[in-house]
């Protein structure tokens, strides 16, 4: 009886500290990125890249994902809009017959955007990697990034907590239903991200230096 008690009072207390932490973490995201995100065009800054998080063209199911496409018509907007010279494109590779930055290449050249100003990192397999990588591996440490707002949010404060001046542009939202899952799972990337940076995780995959002109 004694143990059974006490297993009840620490699952409590560890349920209690999860959720604190989780709603620590959302309101600091929102609350320090909100000055950095964007909706509108206009009110952007020129910048030389925006970094375009990566995702799949597709669901598990074959239907389109809203999300990619939302993605790269921003990123497109961006670029014909005179907001970014060049494109850098952070997605995951990491399985045969699975590419992120090509596919999103791809779609991006069927947009009009010429493959010359595009750069692809085949290793940005988490926000983490994405946003340091533009920094150590492509000499970034100003961008805009472009994926939709509740992603931009944990980014750019990935982003600006280790010293880089970033932005977000946000891209067009899915509907609550497409997205449910996905939204669900960055309530808890968000509790993951500060462990990270607590813990001083780098990515997994470093490499030799890449120049974008």
């Amino acid at each position: 009886m004694k143990r059974t008690k006490k297993f009840r009072i620490l699952f409590t207390v560890l349920v209690v500290v999860v959720l604190g932490l989780t709603i620590w973490s959302d309101f600091s995201v929102n609350h320090s990125t909100r000055k950095y995100l964007f909706d509108d065009i206009d009110h952007l800054q020129p910048a030389k890249v925006g970094l375009l998080l990566g995702t799949s063209r597709n669901l598990k199911n074959g239907a389109k994902n809203d999300f990619f496409f939302n993605r790269t018509d921003a990123a497109t907007a961006l670029y014909k809009g005179g907001k970014i010279r060049n494109i850098l494109i952070s997605g995951d590779n990491s399985r045969a017959g699975y590419n992120e930055p090509a596919d999103m290449k791809a779609e991006l050249i069927l947009n009009g955007v010429p493959d010359t100003v595009i750069y692809l990192d085949y290793a940005g397999f988490r926000t983490l990697d994405a946003v340091i990588r533009a920094r150590d591996i492509f000499g970034q440490n100003s961008f805009i990034v472009i994926s939709q707002k509740f992603h931009n949010e944990r980014a750019v404060y990935l982003a600006r907590n280790s010293g880089m001046d970033a932005y977000g542009y946000n891209a067009k939202e899915v509907t609550a239903y497409k997205g449910f899952r996905t939204k669900l799972r960055e309530i808890f990337a968000r509790d993951k991200m500060f462990l990270d940076l607590l813990f001083g995780v780098k990515p997994k995959f470093s490499g030799e230096k890449i120049t974008i002109k």
